[in-house]
């Protein structure tokens, strides 16, 4: 067999596999009251309450308070789930994620999470999102119940929207549109390898790029500030929500420097900033606080960044940020490892942050940096009853185990492919023998 005719055959597998469990059917719109009872209920705002009443109605939370204060209202009718020694949540929201945007990685067919060319703030990451992929069932069931779904590449790489994990289509899934434009910052060094080791070299043309920006972003302000402009610009139309703030500016960088210069040059423009990334964030907590910057952090399950840094570096910056009362949240790289988000927070416990801040830090203050906190983010009466219950601690994977979970009031399928795999090859093993 020829080498062409082995790949080929290799992806015609792969793709048949993806089709033997594609995405369960969305869970229909929640049609009786529930009320939740005897949990320890995790409100996302820093608080607990240890034996709590959790009930919702049209997808909507009706009560959250103390089980022993309040009186329920029998003529509800309500769908009661005894919940006594397990843990409710507020549903997660993964940031900066290509959830739905690529499938397999090794496979250019199902990469659809970047565009040709360097400026490209009218590219919409949304309209690409597809809501049968396999990895989405396997993100949720760790209680990831909302992502920001996040284009790559280029100088500017394009919009991203906020998607609820069960939908029909892209449509459905919609729950922020085009909340943000994303800006990777240059790089002041360029990295190589040279034989076994890495290579790190200046950028010799760092200014020439920031010069490109300044330029893109003068060009874009000229043209949102002229009534009529004379011939539409797609590119600099999509720039209008950066000036007039119905949109924010997601800056990707990691060090201290360019973070710093970054942050300045979008002050000119008045624009509204989050960092993404952040990895040197620790060490510049005044000027992030001094300018109202909020954080985004990149994975903390790494290495340091540099040489001279403590080797748990990463694990001791959620900590110091929050110590410095700078506003961040946690998120995870690669799509298919947002399952992995909560025990970052978990970890960042170990090296002092506090679980309640922990625990926020997965909810209400990604909400707050998305802008979606009003509807979303922590159990509080009014808001989305997007939610989920966990017979463990969500930050440990030794005894998280997500049991039900609810998008806006529907009770979402927490099945996977994975917990697939596992009966199928249970079923087989424990046969054998017999």
């Amino acid at each position: 067999m020829s080498l062409f005719k082995k790949i080929l055959l290799f992806l015609i597998t792969i793709l048949f596999d993806i089709n033997v469990f594609a995405q369960q059917t969305p869970a229909p719109s929640q049609n009786q009251p529930i009320l939740i009872t005897g949990a320890t209920a995790h409100i996302g705002n820093g608080q607990t309450i240890e034996n709590s009443a959790i009930a919702f109605e049209n997808g909507k939370l009706t009560i959250v308070a103390d089980a022993r204060l309040i009186r329920i209202d029998g003529s509800k009718n309500y769908k009661i789930i005894d919940a006594t020694g397990k843990h409710i949540y507020p549903g997660l929201i993964a940031p900066n994620t290509t959830l739905g945007l690529v499938e397999i990685g090794a496979v250019r067919a199902t990469r659809d999470r970047s565009e040709v060319g360097q400026m490209n703030p009218n590219i919409r990451s949304i309209i690409a999102y597809n809501t049968d992929s396999r990895v989405t069932p396997t993100v949720r069931s760790n209680g990831v119940l909302l992502a920001q779904i996040t284009p790559q590449s280029g100088r500017i790489s394009g919009s991203s929207s906020i998607v609820e994990l069960d939908a029909w289509n892209w449509e459905d899934a919609l729950y922020s549109e085009d909340l943000g434009i994303h800006l990777n910052w240059p790089s002041m060094f360029r990295f190589s390898w040279g034989g076994s080791a890495e290579v790190i070299n200046k950028n010799k043309n760092y200014e020439k790029q920031v010069q490109e920006i300044t330029s893109f972003f003068e060009q874009a302000k000229a043209y949102t500030n002229k009534k009529e402009p004379q011939a539409i610009n797609l590119k600099f139309e999509a720039m209008r929500g950066l000036f007039d703030k119905s949109k924010k500016l997601f800056i990707h960088t990691n060090l201290a420097k360019t973070m710093m210069e970054s942050i300045l040059f979008a002050k000119k423009y008045d624009v509204d900033i989050v960092i993404v990334g952040g990895r040197d964030s620790w060490r510049i907590t005044e000027f992030l606080k001094e300018n109202n910057v909020p954080i985004i952090l990149r994975s903390t399950q790494r290495l340091p960044g540099a040489e001279d840094e403590d080797i748990d570096q990463p694990f001791k910056t959620p900590v110091q940020l929050y110590n410095a009362e700078v506003l961040f949240c946690f998120s995870h790289s690669g799509f298919d490892t947002q399952r992995n988000l909560p025990f970052q927070a978990g970890q960042a416990v170990g090296f002092g942050l506090k679980y309640e801040e922990a625990i926020k830090s997965l909810t209400l203050n990604t909400a707050k940096i998305l802008g979606i906190d009003e509807t979303v983010g922590s159990l509080e009466e009014g808001k989305d009853a997007t939610l989920f219950i966990s017979e463990g601690d969500v930050l440990d994977m030794r005894t998280c185990k997500v049991v039900q979970a609810f998008i806006r009031g529907k009770e979402i399928d927490l099945d996977n492919k994975q917990k697939a795999l596992y009966r199928k090859f249970q079923e087989k093993y424990n046969t054998q023998g017999k």
